[in-house]
């Protein structure tokens, strides 16, 4: 498990239950590793664009996880 200690935001705790690394997401999704790292940390006032969280969602069903946009940011 990943993150162990750490604020971690929905997602970040969605990567770290699951054993998917930012890496992975990162390479899946097309979006950069320092994007997807703030999109991790919990208490940021980060938002989203719709384009990233489609991109962040659809590489996560290709892994295989049955997600939405609210699971993370709704």
């Amino acid at each position: 498990m990943f993150g162990l200690g750490k604020d971690r935001s929905r997602l970040g705790k969605f990567l770290d239950n699951n054993d998917i690394t930012q890496e992975e997401l990162k390479d899946s999704s097309g979006l950069s590793r320092d994007g997807i790292s703030l999109l991790c940390k919990g208490k940021t006032n980060i938002n989203p664009t719709e384009n990233t969280m489609r991109k962040i969602v659809g590489a996560l069903r290709r892994m295989g996880h049955d997600v939405d946009m609210e699971d993370f940011w709704g």
